[in-house]
């Protein structure tokens, strides 16, 4: 059968469902998200069972928020990094800084119009990472997840064998964080982004699936690093 990969929308943030000999799902999307969870699985023909893990590739509410729901509806395990966890664990909602005038504008907007109408349902994680590389071959699926931080200390990446790169937020391609795809708007620091970038390269990244926005080949990422 080979790898399938699917994206469900939830909310302002995307999940990507990964089902090989196994079933895994990256990103738990907004919040109070539960039921365009559930319409996702029943569009795939999906049994939520078949999931065995939720990778999320940092803590901002837009990637955690429907944690606890899917955990209780999948019986999955929560992987995420030590630097992060304590966001899904105590319901905690930090923003990145921008990274450029738009950024700034943008991460503005979404503390004053966002951020106060959501809350967190905290549920506890049950890999923590740290900054290895670890091996999804026991889900079934042929690939690793990476620590790239940049757009937040903890973020991580899930990099297939077959190149798909479920980066989260170190790539965006959605108005209005960008109105083309490339590198975020926001995050701690663009230099750290870059050289997680270099080393999702060197590891053979060929697309781009981010958390925010259709999946783009990474040729787009590789032009903005040498102009940049």
């Amino acid at each position: 059968m080979g790898v399938q990969i699917n994206t469900i929308e939830l909310g302002v943030g995307n999940i990507h469902v990964i089902q090989d000999k196994g079933a895994i799902v990256v990103d738990a999307g907004d919040t109070d998200k539960k039921k365009e969870f559930i319409e996702g699985m029943e569009r795939l023909s999906l049994n939520p069972k078949d999931i065995k893990l939720v990778v999320i590739t940092h803590g901002h509410f837009d990637h955690i928020g429907t944690a606890a729901d899917i955990r209780e509806l999948t019986g999955a395990k929560i992987a995420m990094h030590d630097k992060e966890k304590k966001c899904l664990e105590k319901g905690l909602m930090p923003q990145p800084p921008g990274l450029n005038l738009w950024g700034t504008m943008i991460a503005g907007l979404i503390k004053v119009a966002m951020v106060p109408f959501r809350k967190i349902k905290p549920t506890s994680v049950d890999i923590v990472l740290d900054d290895s590389e670890v091996s999804l071959s026991k889900y079934g699926i042929q690939g690793s997840v990476i620590h790239t931080p940049g757009h937040s200390a903890g973020s991580v990446s899930v990099l297939l064998e077959t190149g798909e790169a479920f980066v989260g937020d170190l790539a965006m391609n959605a108005f209005p964080l960008r109105m083309n795809p490339g590198l975020p708007v926001f995050g701690d620091n663009i230099e750290t982004i870059k050289s997680s970038w270099s080393l999702l390269l060197e590891k053979g990244a060929t697309t781009v699936y981010p958390g925010h926005g259709n999946p783009f080949p990474v040729s787009v990422i590789e032009k903005a690093l040498a102009v940049n």
